[in-house]
């Protein structure tokens, strides 16, 4: 009777818990990159569902079947050889489900990195997401538009985030619409992401990066295109322009609500891709071949120079 009222307890307190607990977002997916990880998650934990039941299984039957009370005091265990039937299983089993999830992951991730099927001869619409503490900027260069702290998608058409940060590395992430993507000071990463269905998606830093980063939140919004379009037209005649001075105030540490601004600041404050990369990731090859050039140049017209001087002494 003990035994039962502590069981229907515990199952009250978990399932207590649990009710408080925020809904799974990752696995109620709004877009086909979204659908794409919640698949894989469902895959794993069937799969290792699955191998927790049968090794608790065997780990029970085994104790059941060879108990040391069913043996005599004076028993003692037969000399065996090794099974290798046996061993082949037991290393066998976790070898191939080692490769089936090894497989799963890397196809995956060529799927989720890349425009989703049935999108790829529609030209995305290019979003910048910056990151500073405790915000996120989004710009619009097409739209040249401008928004703080929410960003507005056209549905069924794909949109190209492109991330960066003004103060530490941080992890631009829509659960519901796509995984995770760190966004760093001095180059650009890219994700790609299609939304299904209208609707309100959080969004937040899934990086920890100080003090106010619990906070560090903003909401994908999922307009059918017409609404998109009204949305584009409402802002460039209410809103006011962002100017160098604003958006310097707005990089300020600190927490702020939703903002829109027409133009970008992109205008004053590039992205740091391209000649404006800090380390000058993702150069071209002709880029490289150039520097390379001027650098022998170079090089070369100061062996002249000293064996000049050199003559001259």
């Amino acid at each position: 009777m003990k035994l039962k009222l502590a069981f229907i307890s515990f199952a009250i307190l978990v399932t207590t818990i649990l009710a408080g607990c925020e809904p799974l977002l990752v696995l109620n997916p709004k877009g086909p990159q979204a659908e794409t990880t919640a698949n894989v998650i469902w895959l794993s934990i069937f799969t290792m569902a699955v191998i927790v039941i049968v090794v608790i299984t065997l780990l029970i039957i085994m104790i059941f079947k060879y108990r040391a009370s069913k043996q005599s005091e004076d028993y003692e265990p037969p000399h065996i050889e090794g099974n290798p039937i046996v061993e082949g299983l037991i290393i066998g089993i976790p070898v191939l489900i080692v490769i089936f999830l090894s497989i799963v992951s890397v196809k995956s991730t060529y799927e989720v990195e890349s425009v989703p099927k049935g999108y790829e001869d529609q030209e995305p619409m290019v979003i910048y997401a910056a990151s500073s503490n405790w915000k996120w900027h989004f710009s619009y260069p097409e739209q040249e538009i401008e928004t703080l702290n929410y960003v507005i998608l056209p549905t069924d058409r794909p949109v190209e985030f492109r991330l960066y940060s003004y103060g530490p590395i941080t992890s631009f992430w829509i659960p519901q619409l796509a995984g995770q993507k760190y966004a760093m000071a001095d180059m650009v990463t890219k994700i790609n992401i299609v939304a299904d269905v209208p609707g309100d998606y959080p969004g937040r830093n899934a990086n920890f990066s100080g003090k106010g980063f619990a906070k560090n939140t903003f909401t994908a919004t999922a307009l059918s295109p017409d609404e998109f379009d009204k949305w584009v037209e409402e802002i460039h005649s209410t809103a006011e322009a962002l100017t160098e001075e604003k958006f310097e105030q707005l990089l300020e540490p600190g927490h702020l609500g939703q903002m829109t601004f027409t133009g970008t600041h992109l205008e004053f404050n590039p992205a740091p891709e391209g000649e404006h990369a800090g380390h000058h990731h993702g150069d071209s090859s002709d880029d490289m071949e150039h520097e390379n050039h001027e650098s022998h140049e170079h090089n070369n017209q100061q062996d002249v120079d000293s064996h000049e001087d050199h003559s001259n002494h």
